[in-house]
């Protein structure tokens, strides 16, 4: 059970999601040597760092993106860091359902997705963008892989005042005690129920933890096919959800 409700006296409405040929509304700009994609209101005092997963820039992450920046009656600058510099994964090897896809898939999760590959970069860009965007407070959202990256960064000493996980990969209880600050994680009803309640059972500070059990394993990002009703009510509610926290926790 989590400890806290999910609903929200948040003033915000998810605005009408585009399935296809979405416009992004930001712009890309450098960051820590890495192309960044950045939206949201430039005089926002409050910045969230987007970690996307290993499929990279998708229009649906993108969308997410700006969904996160001006939905909420909170305003936020936003930022997407390409990780994994113009290489990420081939969203042909999902499902990775023979040993071909499945050595593609655990090779890029042993190099550049390797998380000591991310983790140290993202004290240094959020240290940028404060000094060079106003920002004086942080939030970080991941999915996939990010939601492991988002895990990992919201321990001790971390940067950020919440945190969000959406369908998380490599969720590990061994994680969670380690975590300091507000945390709503929203797993899919491709994620391992026992992972997940050996996690929730681990962590000490405000959480939530809400099942989609209805949706895919990357319905708030890459993997969406926002085309079907039911999956973009589910990528409506789900970014609803970690705007309330976030507004309820900054």
């Amino acid at each position: 059970m989590s400890t806290e409700s999910t609903q929200s006296k948040a003033c915000c409405d998810t605005p009408a999601v585009v399935s296809q040929g979405y416009q992004p509304k930001g712009d890309y700009i450098q960051v820590d040597g890495l192309k960044t994609y950045a939206t949201g209101p430039k005089d926002a005092k409050i910045g969230i760092l987007v970690v996307y997963d290993i499929f990279g820039f998708f229009n649906q992450t993108l969308q997410g993106a700006d969904i996160l920046a001006y939905t909420d009656s909170q305003k936020y600058q936003v930022f997407m860091p390409d990780f994994f510099e113009g290489s990420p994964a081939d969203i042909s090897w999902m499902p990775p359902d023979n040993d071909e896809k499945k050595k593609k898939m655990g090779e890029f999760f042993q190099t550049k997705a390797a998380p000591p590959k991310t983790l140290p970069r993202i004290p240094k860009i959020v240290d940028e963008l404060s000094q060079k965007n106003g920002i004086e407070k942080w939030a970080i959202v991941g999915y996939c892989w990010g939601g492991k990256i988002v895990n990992l960064s919201s321990m001790e000493g971390t940067k950020f005042k919440v945190a969000a996980a959406c369908h998380p990969a490599m969720v590990a209880g061994d994680d969670a005690p380690g975590i300091t600050i507000p945390y709503i994680m929203l797993p899919s009803g491709d994620e391992d129920k026992g992972d997940v309640q050996k996690w929730q059972e681990g962590i000490k500070v405000p959480h939530v933890v809400e099942w989609f059990p209805d949706q895919i394993h990357g319905w708030m990002a890459a993997r969406s096919d926002l085309s079907k009703e039911e999956v973009r009510k589910g990528y409506e509610r789900g970014y609803k959800l970690v705007l309330d926290f976030f507004h309820k926790h900054l």
